[in-house]
């Protein structure tokens, strides 16, 4: 017996030893791998760090981008799916906000835009809602200012009768690597405009939104993870992802549902304007698809969270775009 179970354990350790030169082997012709670029699974290639783009200043402006944000899904078909709808879009000058106003647009909503100065960029919005065959009014203004808020969401009934949709998607971000340099001032302009804003806009909306109506807020993954550079701006995104759940709940006996998109990272203007060059070079790369998502890539999210006639019993929900764990 001591002879047969000497034999076995030496075949064990042999067995084990042909696994790991197997698996070595293995590991030496893929050695590359790591080397190669990001994940592709879209219907188009998309751009893949490093960027030509250096650092901008704020807001920042999507037509000067280095590559131009994708926003037109020219292989998405649009269906009916917000046919005679109304949506008001905050941000919706550039980034996802464009992206969504598009794709909205797509499935027959009219749009209204709210965005803050970037009138270029806003322009080039409403022409791309307009080429989808639909209206597109541009409302340029201050999320933070309760009165602007009102004034936007009055606004969008008197020129297209009805509100059914709001995208609170309108948001300042920008680091502060060491905490002690994030300034009241900083604070509060993060703050008033991820959270007053989306409050002033859903304050406003609300009475004119119906049974079947939708608010869609966008919200990030550093609201689910922290961003030890943007203190603040976590914050904001972990209080939107909160808000979503509360005002969900508060809204069900209206029948209008209230959901959140969060992203990781996306090529928008909103972060080559936070970040200095070398870190918007390389934006996106450390995703586990090794590059960021474009607007179009989002996009599609919002259509199928805004439409009763693909998310009728999903409410308060947050979901995650991140590409990846």
């Amino acid at each position: 017996m001591g002879t047969k179970t000497s034999k076995s354990v030496r075949e064990a350790v042999a067995d084990q030893k042909g696994i790991q030169q197997q698996v070595d082997r293995a590991d030496e012709r893929k050695s590359d791998s790591d080397e190669k670029g990001a994940m592709q699974a879209g219907a188009r290639r998309y751009p893949e760090p490093p960027f030509p783009q250096g650092h901008q200043e704020k807001p920042g402006a999507e037509h000067a981008l280095d590559p131009e944000p994708m926003h037109d899904a020219p292989f998405y078909i649009g269906s009916k799916k917000l046919d005679g709808r109304v949506a008001l879009i905050t941000g919706g000058d550039s980034g996802i906000g464009r992206a969504v106003a598009v794709l909205f647009a797509r499935e027959g909503a009219d749009i209204a835009i709210s965005y803050l100065s970037e009138s270029k960029d806003a322009e080039e919005t409403r022409e791309a809602v307009e080429r989808e065959g639909k209206r597109c009014l541009l409302l340029p203004g201050d999320v933070q200012e309760e009165e602007y808020c009102r004034s936007a969401v009055e606004k969008t009934v008197q020129e297209f009768g009805q509100l059914d949709v709001l995208v609170n998607n309108a948001a300042f971000q920008y680091h502060a690597s060491d905490f002690e340099d994030l300034t009241t001032d900083h604070f509060d302009t993060t703050i008033k405009t991820n959270l007053y804003g989306y409050f002033f806009m859903c304050k406003a909306a609300v009475p004119h939104l119906k049974n079947g109506s939708a608010i869609i807020n966008t919200g990030s993954t550093t609201g689910i993870d922290g961003s030890g550079r943007l203190v603040d701006y976590s914050m904001t995104k972990g209080g939107i992802h909160a808000f979503t759940r509360a005002l969900s709940s508060n809204l069900m006996d209206k029948g209008i549902r209230v959901n959140a998109v969060a992203p990781g990272p996306v090529w928008t203007p909103l972060n080559p304007s936070e970040r200095p060059s070398d870190q918007v070079s390389e934006f996106g790369s450390k995703a586990p698809m090794k590059r960021p998502a474009q607007p179009e890539e989002i996009a599609p999210a919002y259509v199928f969270l805004a439409s009763p006639h693909c998310s009728s019993y999903i409410t308060g929900e947050i979901l995650p775009i991140i590409g990846g764990y």
